[in-house]
């Protein structure tokens, strides 16, 4: 390949080759540049899509969640003394789990 470059005696490049080489620099910049704006649209657009599609599972969850405590609020009123029983036998053994799992620790 022939060189396009010149050289003086001392070795420094001419203006011919330095402005060859700002025109190159010039131009990967600007491929750099699109290909970042590029990367950005796609990155925002995938944001978009997780969130239009996070607000359709929120919204199901909040109708389950909804649900479920219709259910319990209809059960505890036809049984209080029944689901007043049943929260404090869950509240005992939840403290008895804790209470024996330090103590385990405790004692080595």
């Amino acid at each position: 390949m022939a060189k396009n470059t010149k050289t003086t005696t001392t070795g420094e490049t001419t203006a011919t080759d330095l402005g060859a080489a700002e025109g190159a620099f010039d131009n990967a910049q600007g491929v750099v540049t699109d290909t970042a704006r590029r990367i950005e649209r796609m990155v925002q657009d995938g944001i978009e899509t997780l969130r239009s599609q996070s607000r359709v599972y929120v919204d199901t969850a909040g109708q389950q969640l909804g649900a479920a405590q219709t259910y319990v609020t209809e059960r505890v009123k036809e049984r209080p003394v029944a689901a007043t029983m049943a929260g404090l036998g869950v509240g005992v053994l939840l403290g008895m789990l804790i209470a024996g799992g330090s103590r385990r620790h405790k004692s080595h």
